[in-house]
């Protein structure tokens, strides 16, 4: 048991990192911050877009959702972060990660927004626009509402995959938790950074994690 705890849990090995880990955890925190919400924002407009019934920009909204599905994220961040510089374009670490994350993920966002949209009885839309509502207005109004709440459980399970996804952005020598960890064991010798950053990510997803969990049993009981 000493051995264990000799390796996995060295206090005085995390005593001498814990400021590469706190600024980890800052660069984790800044990433899930910036990319959640435009990951939603870009969902959300595909959703809207959809909403329409345009057949032409339907066909292009399932074609750019299946694209970045299909995409592993890291392949998207290998291909953004080494693969634009020869086109002219040079983003940074942060930057790249971002919209990696972003493009990947609105993807998931836009099928389930689409999903919650289809879920409202069509009637609905045509009682408003027989009341003279206005397209925007019939979808912010009335079809919005009622799809974001029959689609907030997985809404709340595709942030919580979000998040998971940041530690990425080590690939692009993104100072994030994990990569940070990573040069701290490098610096000690010993794993216990990596441990900590287990720990950390835990502590941070595991109440999100049980929301997430009440919220798919809720939409369970009402179905």
């Amino acid at each position: 048991m000493q051995d264990f705890l000799d390796n996995f849990a060295n206090w005085e090995s995390l005593l001498r990192v814990y400021p590469l880990l706190l600024q980890g955890l800052i660069y984790t925190v800044w990433l899930a911050v910036v990319a959640l919400p435009l990951g939603i924002l870009a969902g959300l407009a595909i959703g809207v877009l959809y909403s329409f019934k345009n057949r032409w920009v339907n066909i292009a909204l399932l074609i750019y959702i299946d694209l970045f599905r299909s995409f592993p994220v890291v392949v998207l961040l290998i291909l953004i972060f080494y693969g634009m510089p020869f086109l002219g374009l040079t983003l940074g670490s942060f930057t790249a990660a971002v919209l990696a994350i972003v493009l990947n993920n609105s993807g998931y966002y836009g099928e389930i927004f689409r999903a919650g949209i289809l879920s409202v009885p069509h009637g609905q839309t045509e009682a408003a626009r027989a009341l003279g509502f206005k397209p925007l207005h019939v979808v912010f109004s009335i079809v919005l509402p009622q799809a974001i709440r029959n689609v907030l459980a997985p809404l709340a399970s595709n942030s919580l995959e979000l998040v998971k996804a940041t530690p990425i952005a080590a690939l692009v020598a993104l100072p994030e938790l994990l990569r940070s960890a990573r040069v701290a064991q490098e610096q000690t010798y010993n794993p216990t950074p990596l441990m900590a950053a287990a720990v950390i990510f835990f502590v941070i997803l595991y109440p999100f994690a049980r929301w997430v969990a009440r919220l798919e049993r809720q939409a369970l009981k009402a179905r």
